[in-house]
């Protein structure tokens, strides 16, 4: 196992996903990794409310940075398509400061609910150490860091923007990535070529807004290891809260199929039932939650397994 750092600097910042973008890093299986990263804006001080304009990452090209600023690619050594990449997120630690913005872009939901036109900025200072974020209002929220961009290049050629998550995964803004979680990723191309970024601090199930408590991370640190004999379609984690198995699509009733169908075989799988047996069973123990509804048009949904909930041991004794 080897120990990798990598810088944050114009060479290991992009904002698109390619495979043709070259590494940044090459590691082997099993490798650490540890970074920092921007926020998802490229921001180097935090946004202003009356709308001024703040500093942000220069310099910047226009073709490749302008999308979520990302570190990588990381190459993983021996990755080839149909294997699976895991990544372990080790530790999570914010900057000192985020945001949270709403009803500053027209779209349909911001329509839908009256707020275009009427934009609103949240500013929140990021107590590490006790683990809240307080905003200018004063309110209190815990906080529970996560990547909202964990994702590998897709297998078509050119460059493609990082705001839709895929079933490489990319912009998932799942917010039970947390430390401790164990993600696993289909392999596309060649190396896997891992990019990540877009912290968040703090986020609800959909992201409502189209933004979390956004926040640059100070340190992440990562293992990577590759699976030859686990064959996935769709992203899948095994997290503090439980194992969840993920759905995007443009439809969130497909998103919604999509993430039931993948935990309907792993416990049937698991368990050595049928997929009705284990359809029925999840129907008791099994959590569909609307993941984000605001990327670009591609809707996540994930179903989560809670820790413990298929636990033998709460049956009592005969």
């Amino acid at each position: 196992m080897a120990h990798h750092e990598i810088e944050l600097d114009s060479t290991t910042l992009h904002g698109r996903f390619s495979r043709e973008l070259p590494p940044v890093l090459t590691v082997d299986s099993g490798d650490v990794i540890v970074l920092s990263t921007l926020d998802a804006l490229w921001s180097l001080e935090p946004p202003t409310e009356d709308g001024s304009p703040h500093r942000s990452y220069e310099p910047r090209r226009a073709d490749i940075d302008d999308g979520h600023a990302l570190i990588g690619p990381i190459e993983v050594r021996g990755a080839e398509p149909g294997m699976a990449l895991e990544v372990e997120l080790r530790a999570l630690r914010t900057g000192p400061w985020g945001w949270t913005r709403a009803g500053l872009r027209s779209t349909p939901l911001a329509e839908r609910l009256g707020v275009v036109g009427q934009p609103a900025l949240l500013l929140w200072e990021l107590d590490r150490e006790r683990g809240v974020a307080r905003d200018q209002f004063g309110h209190n929220v815990e906080m529970r860091p996560f990547l909202g961009v964990i994702g590998l290049a897709p297998a078509e050629l050119g460059l493609h923007p990082t705001w839709p998550p895929r079933r490489e995964g990319g912009n998932l803004d799942c917010r039970e990535l947390v430390a401790g979680s164990r993600l696993l990723l289909p392999v596309a191309v060649p190396g896997a070529l891992l990019s990540v970024g877009d912290g968040h601090a703090a986020q609800g199930d959909g992201e409502v807004s189209g933004t979390a408590i956004e926040c640059a991370m100070e340190h992440v640190e990562l293992v990577v290891r590759l699976h030859d004999g686990i064959a996935i379609d769709m992203p899948r984690a095994e997290t503090p809260a439980g194992t969840l198995t993920l759905g995007v699509h443009e439809d969130l009733d497909e998103a919604a199929h999509i993430a039931l169908d993948a935990m309907v075989g792993l416990i049937a799988e698991r368990e050595g039932m049928s997929r009705a047996q284990a359809l029925a069973l999840a129907s008791v123990v099994v959590d569909l939650r609307v993941t984000q509804i605001v990327n670009a048009g591609v809707r996540g949904v994930h179903a989560l397994l809670p820790t413990g909930a298929l636990d033998r041991d709460l049956a009592p004794d005969p």
